[in-house]
């Protein structure tokens, strides 16, 4: 095993050595096999994917509602910010690069199926994806589907010929020293992506491209800036990605991280992609520049990259606001010449996570830097309207009109449609269940509060909603029963647990007899049981008619808690409160007929 290949970042800034670092690199890696480092170098722990239901739980609505506000942690706001946006005016765009959920590379029959952070370095690679001169790439046609439906999911114009063209740029994870890409003809462009606030953003292009190799950065402080030195792993090279370049239509750093959620949920929902920021799968650059309230000028953007969740999308966008119109105040009046210097410059910069800040990493090339021309190896592709329609047709229901659909034709609220509609298999188990007759609103209810509760306890964290054992037409089935009072809410509650977890071998029914847990709806039976506890609790039955009517609910509870929950919640209430109400210069049989009565006619 060869020992690790090691990249000084003084080597990496100075381009000319880079060329001859990679070189090497490449020449040793095609000798090996494989190159890089053994496992036992690769100090990446592993991250775990984001969870879209594992997700610790409050109090029921007060979880929810807080999910509506976004995260409180993402709604945390610079404090100059209100400062600055009395002034100015932010102006942003993002850049999302999208791997594509292929079964092999974009240009080789190199296989994707590989873990990041686990698998073996340098085991995925051939001769098209390190770029050994003779080979020749030759486009994935999955690809080009992918790409393609993405374009009309976000209502793209999709092109009827495109290109493919080499983008030149020498950076040590790049082992051709270029890029295949697409720049002067998309396969889509001029589109748009509705958010759940109501903004509309622009879309201005979606081409597609490969993507580099992978970079870890081994000690100092772990980071692309301060790490002892850096390894290289092009099991990642030549995977197919996905650009999507968006209008500079976002005005703050909570938009760009509505905006890059919104666009996960879209891609997702058509399988276009994971969209796990941990594993790389979706990365976000933000361009960020600012300019005065009231002007339509565009000022110098600053790109901020390594942005690797949508809380540090917001916080970065915030940060760069602050930074930019510092600099431009500095500027102002009797500036010294050395703060009017360092005026905005067209820059690349990266997100410390650590600083909660960004750092220069370099000076922004222009287009005329990367030297594109047409990839001579691949001709143009052509895209006929019979293939683009077959694309549209194929495309599922999108967040945005589910939404829609389920506040306006089932009546649910809005922000419960959103959270519904947030993940495609929670969206589609709740339209299951439907199917098996389920009413919507009472449905709807039992999933956000109830199964979402459960799947976040701690020890059910990592589960979806497609592992528990409660199909939805035991969902159905369970809901049927509470509506005929075989069961009650706080039985099918005990039993939610079982349902979840364990039970596969038969109806809810099945399960409610089994345990005998049958509700007790006979009002004789509650009122006896009412008696008995009233009785038993004169201290209580004194004060309450001293005036302590919130004593109220703990006679309801001790009735309950007898009842091992079984008794009908409205009735034992009602049969109570009669109860405990009636006139105190009679004996308790009268009051007991009166609340026999009151639960006859109820029953």
């Amino acid at each position: 095993m060869q020992d690790p290949i090691r990249l000084s970042w003084l080597t990496v800034l100075m381009r000319g050595s880079v060329l001859l670092t990679a070189g090497v690199c490449l020449a040793e890696a095609w000798r090996a096999a494989s190159f890089v480092a053994p496992r036992s170098a690769l100090l990446l722990r592993p991250q775990r994917r984001d969870l879209a239901l594992g997700v610790r739980r409050r109090p029921l609505r007060t979880r929810l509602r807080m999910m509506a506000k976004k995260n409180k942690k993402e709604r945390k706001k610079n404090p100059m910010l209100d400062t600055v946006a009395s002034k100015y005016e932010t102006v942003v765009g993002v850049e999302c690069h999208v791997q594509l959920d292929t079964a092999t590379k974009a240009f080789c029959s190199c296989s994707t199926d590989y873990d990041i952070d686990s698998s073996d370095p340098n085991v995925h690679i051939c001769p098209v994806c390190v770029g050994e001169p003779g080979s020749l790439p030759v486009p994935n046609r999955r690809v080009v589907e992918l790409a393609g439906k993405a374009g009309l999911a976000l209502n793209c114009e999709i092109a009827p010929s495109t290109k493919f063209d080499r983008k030149n740029y020498f950076y040590p994870d790049t082992p051709k020293n270029y890029q295949i890409t697409q720049y002067d003809r998309p396969i889509a462009e001029h589109g748009y992506l509705m958010l759940p606030s109501g903004k509309r953003v622009g879309i201005r292009r979606l081409h597609m491209e490969e993507d580099s190799a992978k970079m870890l950065h081994i000690g100092g402080d772990g980071t692309v800036l301060g790490a002892d030195y850096s390894l290289i792993d092009f099991n990642r090279a030549g995977v197919p990605l996905i650009e999507i370049v968006s209008e500079a239509d976002i005005r703050s750093g909570e938009e760009a991280a509505e905006y890059g959620r919104e666009l996960a949920k879209v891609l997702k929902y058509i399988g276009a992609s994971d969209c796990v920021m941990a594993a790389g799968s979706l990365r976000l650059d933000v361009n960020v520049s600012i300019r005065p309230k009231g002007t339509d000028e565009l000022r110098t953007k600053v790109e901020v990259k390594n942005v690797n969740s949508f809380r540090a999308v917001q916080q970065a966008v915030d940060y760069e606001t602050v930074r930019q119109a510092e600099l431009y105040d500095s500027m102002e009046g009797e500036a010294s010449q050395s703060s009017i210097d360092e005026g905005i410059r067209q820059e690349t910069r990266t997100w410390d996570e650590k600083t909660q800040s960004t750092k220069v990493m370099r000076v922004k090339e222009g287009e005329a830097d990367y030297r594109y021309f047409p990839e001579p190896d691949i001709p143009p592709l052509s895209i006929d309207q019979h293939t683009i329609q077959q694309w549209r047709n194929e495309l599922p229901e999108l967040p945005a009109s589910k939404r829609e659909r389920y506040a306006s034709q089932l009546g649910l609220d809005p922000e419960d449609a959103r959270i519904l509609t947030d993940d495609k298999q929670v969206a589609e188990y709740l339209e299951a269940t439907l199917m098996e007759g389920a009413e919507p609103s009472g449905a709807a209810r039992w999933v956000v509060n109830d199964i979402f509760g459960w799947l976040g306890e701690k020890q059910n964290v990592g589960m979806a909603i497609t592992d528990i054992k409660l199909t939805p037409a035991r969902l159905a089935e369970m809901l049927r029963l509470i509506d005929s009072k075989y069961i009650n809410g706080k039985i099918a509650k005990d039993l939610l647990p079982v349902l979840l977890s364990e039970w596969d071998d038969g109806s809810v029914r099945a399960l409610v007899d089994e345990r005998g847990m049958q509700s007790i709806n006979d009002p004789h039976t509650i009122t006896q049981m009412a008696v008995d506890i009233i009785n038993n609790n004169p201290t209580q039955l004194q004060q309450y008619r001293g005036g302590k009517s919130r004593l109220e609910g703990f006679f309801v509870g001790q009735l309950m808690k007898q009842s091992g929950n079984r008794a009908d919640p409205t009735l034992s209430q009602e049969i109570m409160s009669s109860l405990l109400n009636a006139p105190t210069d009679t004996d308790t049989e009268p009051a007991e007929r009166e609340a026999v009565g009151l639960g006859q006619k109820e029953a």
